[in-house]
């Protein structure tokens, strides 16, 4: 069996990966590990537990109360809010566990559960293996007054709309824009917290029923996002996903703006008012050469990670930066968010069109994307992918083809055996040639055994 945490908490379909038991035994682990290593210091310890609205986070919720109450735990549930909006208030209310129930973009069918530290922070793998561990142990189950009790807060949302709109040093006035919030956790809080903010806004996908949540649309299917920007003469579309950590855009001719383009964006204007730390922005290996080029022409320095936000925000404690992010969306502030917020970028890229009198049109194109072309690799070894002579001469070959005008990727995937072949090259013809060569060799010197 693998490990049951995963890079972003525990995920799999609902009610058959996720069950009512394993949820419940999850936070009673929580309850447990967290206790004996000293988080609770003494005191009566509380969670805030929050969901997306998919229908099966209604009975895991359930579960995760019951778990953490039956081990002493006093529980704020939160009801339906963003990922980021648990991970704010846990800290926000003195807090010493926040529980998160979302599978994020994935289907509805699926769920998840992600787990906060006090102050809002993930759990480092040390603590989830931990958890992991001692699920279903022997324990001394409190009684009478010692157990935990539950307490609806649904009304702590409003501190986190407070939050959100505390950070913007420009308001949003005089644009008018269309926000897709995927029918998922975001709902109702971002088409209010960006007309609060000044904005003229246009909702859709935003009147969630428990089995619409990201269904063909929100951050993964911006079609609908883009049509109606057009359709609406609208100067920006801003795309949430689930769990609304996500924020990608529409410009107004309705052209995507990646993650690359809003970390350039939110990076320029950081360094200008001197925000930025160490002129510095983090993003992962899969950033497009054009975003690097772009920062390095605006005298910014790119510190690169492997994929995933965790690893981002590993590199950004480490550096002691305040800007870090992915091409998919996620975007962390950490003057203002423990993790990604995408609310929070998306009121910090509408601020800065605002405040700049610039489209973001304009401001998307000072990052050239280079063309880029990514293919999987199925039924190789990918774990010979750096002990292969044949391959490691085929890759520089293409490097050396490519020239400072692209670059080469080869990384294996983390649960299967797929080896993804990224290139990037000055045409999209070149590109895709060069990542078929790759392709092939890696198909023919990797291939497994039948």
């Amino acid at each position: 069996m693998g490990r049951l945490f995963g890079t972003d908490g525990v995920r799999g379909l609902a009610n058959r990966d996720l069950t009512a038991e394993l949820a419940l035994d999850l936070a009673v682990a929580a309850a447990h590990v967290l206790g004996d290593i000293g988080a609770f210091e003494g005191h009566r310890p509380k969670a805030v537990v929050g969901r997306d609205p998919r229908a099966s986070g209604e009975f895991l919720e359930a579960a995760v109360v019951a778990g953490l109450a039956s081990a002493g735990v006093d529980v704020y549930r939160v009801g339906v809010v963003p990922t980021p909006g648990v991970a704010y208030l846990t800290e926000a209310l003195g807090a010493d566990l926040g529980v998160m129930l979302s599978a994020s973009h994935n289907p509805m069918p699926d769920n998840g559960i992600k787990f906060f530290a006090r102050g809002g922070v993930k759990l480092d793998d040390s603590i989830e293996d931990q958890i992991e561990s001692r699920m279903r142990e022997p324990w001394d189950r409190p009684t009478g007054g010692a157990v935990g009790r539950v307490v609806d807060a649904y009304d702590a949302i409003e501190q986190y709309k407070e939050h959100l709109l505390g950070t913007l040093a420009h308001r949003l006035d005089g644009l008018t824009i269309v926000v897709d919030c995927a029918n998922g956790a975001a709902s109702a809080l971002a088409p209010e917290v960006y007309a609060a903010a000044g904005a003229n806004v246009i909702a859709i996908h935003a009147q969630p029923d428990g089995l619409n949540i990201n269904d063909k649309c929100g951050s993964t299917h911006m079609e609908d996002l883009v049509a109606a920007v057009l359709a609406h003469g609208a100067d920006a579309g801003i795309a949430h996903d689930g769990d609304a950590d996500r924020c990608l855009a529409v410009d107004s001719l309705g052209r995507h703006v990646d993650g690359d383009h809003i970390l350039a964006i939110l990076a320029s204007a950081m360094d200008r008012e001197g925000t930025l730390a160490s002129a510095t922005v983090v993003a992962t290996v899969m950033a497009n050469l054009g975003f690097k080029q772009a920062m390095t022409a605006a005298g910014i320095m790119v510190v690169e990670t492997a994929v995933g936000d965790r690893y981002v925000l590993e590199a950004m404690r480490d550096g002691g930066y305040t800007l870090g992010g992915e091409q998919s969306g996620h975007v962390i502030m950490s003057e203002f968010a423990t993790t990604g917020d995408g609310v929070l970028t998306g009121l910090h890229l509408l601020a800065e069109v605002a405040a700049s009198g610039t489209s973001l049109a304009a401001l998307a194109d000072a990052v050239t994307k280079l063309p880029q072309v990514l293919v999987n690799v199925r039924g190789v070894d990918k774990a010979r992918i750096h002990d292969c002579p044949p391959l490691q001469d085929a890759i520089a070959r293409a490097e050396a083809r490519l020239g400072d005008a692209g670059r080469v990727l080869l990384r294996p995937s983390g649960t299967e055996p797929v080896v993804r072949v990224m290139v990037e090259a000055a045409t999209q013809e070149e590109a895709q040639a060069v990542t078929d060569e790759l392709a092939a060799v890696v198909l023919t010197e990797l291939a497994l055994d039948d």
